[in-house]
């Protein structure tokens, strides 16, 4: 019961949205608008449904101090909506937002604004747009998003092999079921473990905290990987009651179908299928993909198991998984054009945006993975061919055999002497020869398959986790008709010596023509600082432009200019120089995106 209910509030939860990742449509009051009087709320509307955080609101004054606010909540219930409610009296000047919260699809998103009361401050609070993200944080919760898929892969595809293609000897498939299980069940633990800190972009030390994992479990993204843990259990229990079965009837196939469907919903039901245009028809198609992917990526694993542990392995296993690779193949293919549709939107998004161009680049991986599989599928049809070649002399000698004892008196002995051994001219059979030979070329092959498939799981956990095409347009649109810049920021770290730091470089808007720049640096505990010199260059190699001296100046508290004039569309390598002493500097480079 308490399995079904999670599903059912997974399922349900998922209606109604509007866009992949949440698109700040309006801020009330406008960013950048100046007030004759305080107001008492401060209110965002977003594109689609979000969950708010303890800190999803930061105020500070034009002091830079942070003013005290009641805790977020969504306006008039509205769950598009992030509000907070100011003290009564506030003084006059400019005071900055940072707002942080999480999107129908699990993703954090966040930005900052300013409004002024009375008029303008002489110079803005320069705060991050986000709370300074804790990096081990984030890279243990994408590893352990990947660990996720890989294990899914493991224990779905090569249950899947031993019910459906039948080897031999399944028993040596044991040790990468129980692998599959155990790795897929520590990565859900781990990632309902740091899903606080990643949506909080703080540091491990929060995940311990005692209300982090029972709010976690109040969210869409909880409650998924809940659900994968009772899943997990009871697959654990399910694949106990079938050890050391050869043979599984249609309850124990139904069974094992229901549960790896299940375990399926728990990506689709909180990732980029949850979110956006034809939720029911991408959930659809999200839930067929991973487990079309699960077949033939953990189906390969598999077959290279059996093909280096099991001597007696005929053509008839391998025949069935070829049938059963080709149509998982085809579901990949159909489900992918979909989802590819569904998440750009447009030709240009392909290079356009980073979702795009990782797009570009797994379609590269799985061509050549579809290449590999073809040269495998031709092994394949040698090995049966082999099998069938050395299976006909054999029938035809057991039905002469068959009537020569039939025919006889009883005189004498084999009608055909002693050639059933080898070849009919007394030659030896050389056919297990060629066997191992086919087998060797398909073990080769298939080891090539699952060295490419790991790579475009890699590239898949990234597409997951990188905003679509369609949502980054429809966040620029909205960004745009709302008075928001679109502007395009860049996190750039820096060592020099034994100290370090990182500058946070804002091009507003980020296209062609003039742009503002507003550098923010930043020192090893995550505070600002203070450097004698920074300066930014930009060069574009492709057009053989630059390089352009940005000429920044010391604004107090940040380095701008409002005169950068970028003439042409394009990805331009940005020189950041950061001198922190008389005689300590180091120069940094980063790619930067400019469009039109």
């Amino acid at each position: 019961m308490l399995l079904g209910s999670l599903l059912v509030l997974l399922l349900l939860g998922t209606a109604g949205t509007a866009s992949a990742h949440a698109a700040l449509e309006s801020t009330d009051p406008a960013d950048g608008s100046v007030l004759k009087s305080a107001p008492r709320t401060v209110t965002l509307t977003f594109s689609e449904s979000v969950a708010l955080l303890d800190d999803s609101f930061r105020v500070y004054d034009p002091d830079n101090r942070r003013v005290k606010t009641s805790s977020a909540h969504h306006a008039k219930d509205a769950g598009d909506t992030a509000s907070v409610t100011l003290p009564a009296k506030l003084g006059t000047g400019t005071y900055t937002v940072a707002w942080r919260v999480v999107s129908a699809d699990s993703h954090p998103v966040s930005g900052a604004f300013t409004f002024s009361i009375g008029k303008p401050s002489a110079t803005t609070t320069p705060v991050s747009t986000a709370p300074v993200e804790d990096p081990l944080t984030g890279s243990l919760y994408d590893i352990a998003r990947y660990f996720a898929y890989t294990a899914a892969a493991l224990l779905i595809g090569t249950a899947t092999f031993v019910t459906l293609c039948r080897p031999p000897n399944p028993t040596v498939l044991n040790k990468p079921i129980l692998m599959g299980w155990w790795t897929l069940l520590a990565a859900t633990v781990a990632l309902l473990i740091l899903r606080a800190p990643y949506e909080a972009g703080t540091s491990l030390a929060t995940a311990f905290e005692p209300s982090a994992i029972p709010k976690t479990l109040t969210s869409r993204p909880g409650l998924a990987l809940a659900a994968r843990l009772l899943l997990l259990a009871a697959t654990a229990a399910f694949l106990l009651r079938l050890r050391g079965r050869e043979r599984f009837g249609r309850v124990a196939l139904g069974t094992g179908a229901v549960l790896a469907v299940g375990l399926a919903l728990t990506w689709a039901s909180a990732e980029h299928a949850s979110a956006g245009i034809q939720v029911p028809v991408a959930m659809t198609s999200a839930v067929l993909h991973l487990l079309a992917m699960s077949v033939w990526l953990g189906g390969l694993t598999a077959l290279l198991t059996v093909l280096y542990r099991s001597s007696d392995l005929g053509a008839a296993p391998v025949a069935r998984f070829s049938r059963l690779a080709f149509a998982s193949v085809t579901v990949l293919v159909v489900t992918g054009v979909y989802q590819s549709w569904r998440g750009l939107g447009s030709w240009n998004a392909l290079t356009e945006t980073s979702y795009g161009r990782i797009l570009l680049v797994k379609l590269g991986a799985v061509t050549l993975l579809l290449a590999v599989a073809g040269w495998s599928r031709r092994w394949t049809g040698r090995l049966v061919g082999e099998e069938v070649r050395l299976q006909v002399p054999e029938l035809v000698r057991a039905g002469a055999d068959g009537a020569a004892a039939s025919g006889a008196d009883g005189e004498g002995g084999p009608a055909s002497g002693d050639d059933s051994k080898g070849g009919g001219d007394g030659s030896p059979d050389r056919g297990d020869g060629s066997q191992d030979r086919f087998r060797r070329g398909l073990r080769r092959s298939v080891l090539f398959e699952v060295g490419v498939g790991v790579v475009v799981l890699v590239i898949t956990t990234l597409l997951t986790n990188t905003l679509p095409g369609r949502a980054a347009a429809d966040a620029q649109q909205t960004a745009t008709s709302a008075g928001i810049p679109a502007a395009s920021v860049t996190i750039v770290p820096f060592r020099v010596g034994n100290a370090g730091g990182k500058v946070q470089i804002t091009l507003d808007p980020g296209r062609v023509g003039e742009n503002s720049v507003e550098a923010v640096v930043y020192g090893p505990d995550g505070g600002f600082a203070t450097v004698p010199e920074l300066r930014l260059s930009f060069t574009l190699p492709a057009q053989n432009v630059g390089p352009l001296d940005a000429d920044v100046k010391d604004e107090g508290g940040y380095w701008g200019t409002n005169t950068l004039n970028l003439p042409i569309a394009g990805t331009w390598t940005m020189k950041v120089t950061v001198r922190t002493s008389d005689v300590d500097q180091v120069s940094v480079s980063r790619q930067v995106r400019i469009v039109r």
